[in-house]
């Protein structure tokens, strides 16, 4: 045998990896984790160990599988007593989590590791996973900057070891959808595809789409959020975990679109998964199923949940409490979000609240209802979540549009433009509708047949360039089949009849 065969083997498993070959991945791991064994490397053996454990549990879910490897690399790098492998024991021992001081001067120590030993993956790894418990406990401004700094690494080429570029892109993304950080988000993705053209990481690319879209959801960008989903998982094969995220992110779009139909499909077999929660109690409530719903929302939040997971879950329950007709006991799951929000300085979990405290008084009848959708406007507009913004417009003009119609039009016309952007079909004609029982008249913006997603533009913009569908796939890491639909909808959509006439229409746009 070769004395470099783990090498080989490793070498191997990434080009699966960034080829999105996830099976085909994971088996030459295994491979490069017994030859490295029988060549005595206790830290590449250990790394491949570890690599493994990662795709058994992020990716396929198998997470006693997982458990399994990780203990195997812990063991490995223990017996290694080299100063590089202590650096992945202590980030190992910050991951299990005890303590949050206890994991930030693990995390530290793991950081000051990596430098002293120049291992690039462990620092890059350190600082994500520091960045993503600062964020998740509060320390949003701490922790971004971490997640930055991680991903300027990637994003600089020092990163190699492709789990760890994707955890981190992944954890950025779910930070940014947390917060609906949509700049940050957008900034780091168009940095991060350079480095997926260059190195052909097709996988990474259709592993990060699912929080990417939940962040576009929350901005208003629906027809793009469509095509990150729709994309994901046309590269995600069954069985991948990671499918489940996609498909329930996706549920909450249909739900959003008032396609409630689909989204139960969606849903369907996912009933256990952490991110099926809020879109299936919303289908309860939109279907008039309030036991159901109330009885999953309160099982649910009687964990131990971090506070981002909580608000949202809270703002759910009260709008099951109002439905049910059970009055004190949303006042007093408002006040518990209300609460909340005073600890974090997030607008968006402010805006929750306040939104929350703004439908428990109209039930009351209470006069400060109106100054609560002042507030939760004010905090939609702040975290950039159009749709929300608008819904709390929408509100604001039912309550106001007795005694001040004027100014009620003005709320409505706001709200409808980006209903209509949106795509919030159901929202729109309840705008429509009050706009005109107030004398106005409905103003229509853009038809949607001649307004393309960003994936459509980009697609249009490599027609020009006379791109087969394949070539087209390549560029933007989805298949050729994506890349013909979308061609499909973008010559619907500009009255076109080829792809030639696409090309000279976008030459046009360009010039």
């Amino acid at each position: 045998m070769s004395d470099h065969e783990g090498r080989s083997l490793e070498q191997r498993a990434r080009n699966a990896h960034a080829a999105g070959d996830y099976e085909g991945a994971v088996t030459s791991y295994e491979e490069a984790f017994a030859a490295y064994r029988r060549e005595g490397d206790r830290l590449a053996a250990a790394r491949a160990a570890r690599t493994v454990g990662w795709f058994r549990g992020w990716v396929f879910g198998e997470w006693a599988v997982h458990r399994g490897w990780v203990a195997r690399a812990r063991r490995l790098l223990e017996e290694a007593e080299e100063e590089q492998a202590r650096g992945w024991v202590v980030l190992d021992d910050a991951l299990s989590g005890s303590s949050l001081e206890t994991q930030r001067q693990q995390y530290l120590e793991a950081i000051e590791l990596a430098r002293r030993t120049r291992d690039r993956d462990l620092e890059c790894d350190a600082t994500a996973s520091l960045g993503m418990m600062l964020v998740f406990t509060g320390r949003v401004d701490e922790g971004m900057a971490r997640l930055d700094e991680a991903l300027a690494a990637i994003c600089g080429g020092d990163v190699t070891e492709l789990p760890v570029v994707e955890g981190c892109l992944c954890g950025l993304l779910t930070a940014c959808e947390r917060t609906n950080d949509i700049t940050r988000a957008d900034d780091w993705l168009r940095a991060a595809r350079r480095l997926m053209q260059e190195r052909r990481l097709i996988a990474v690319a259709g592993y990060c789409r699912a929080h990417y879209a939940g962040i576009l959801i929350a901005a208003g960008r629906w027809n793009d959020a469509e095509d990150e989903l729709t994309s994901a998982l046309d590269l995600l094969p069954d069985g991948m975990s990671v499918r489940a995220a996609a498909r329930c992110r996706l549920a909450d779009l249909r739900i959003r679109q008032g396609r409630l139909e689909e989204a139960e499909q969606l849903l369907a077999g996912l009933e256990d998964h952490a991110d099926a929660v809020l879109p299936i109690a919303a289908v309860h409530v939109a279907r008039a199923r309030l036991q159901p719903a109330l009885e999953l929302l309160e099982r649910v939040l009687g964990a131990e949940l971090e506070q981002h997971v909580q608000a949202p879950l809270l703002s759910s329950l009260v709008d099951a409490q109002l439905a049910a007709g059970h009055l004190e006991a949303a006042g007093r799951s408002s006040d518990h979000l209300c609460m909340l929000a005073e600890a974090q300085a997030s607008p968006s979990v402010r805006g929750l609240a306040a939104a929350a405290r703004a439908r428990v008084c109209a039930s009351r009848g209470d006069v400060d209802a109106r100054s609560c959708w002042h507030q939760a406007l004010n905090h939609f507009l702040s975290a950039r979540m159009a749709v929300d913004a608008a819904c709390a417009r929408l509100e604001l003009a039912r309550l106001i549009a007795n005694e001040r119609p004027a100014a009620a039009i003005v709320e409505l016309e706001a709200a409808h433009r980006v209903f209509e952007a949106a795509g919030a079909r159901r929202r729109v004609d309840e705008t429509a509708a009050l706009l005109r029982a107030l004398g106005a008249q409905p103003k229509t913006g853009p038809k949607l047949r001649t307004t393309l997603t960003r994936r459509e533009t980009e697609v249009l913009e490599l027609l020009m360039y006379g791109l087969t569908n394949i070539e087209i796939g390549e560029r933007l890491f989805i298949s050729p089949k994506t890349a013909e639909h979308h061609v499909g909808r973008i010559l619907s959509r500009l009255g076109l009849h080829s792809r030639a006439e696409a090309a000279a229409h976008a030459a046009r746009r360009l010039a």
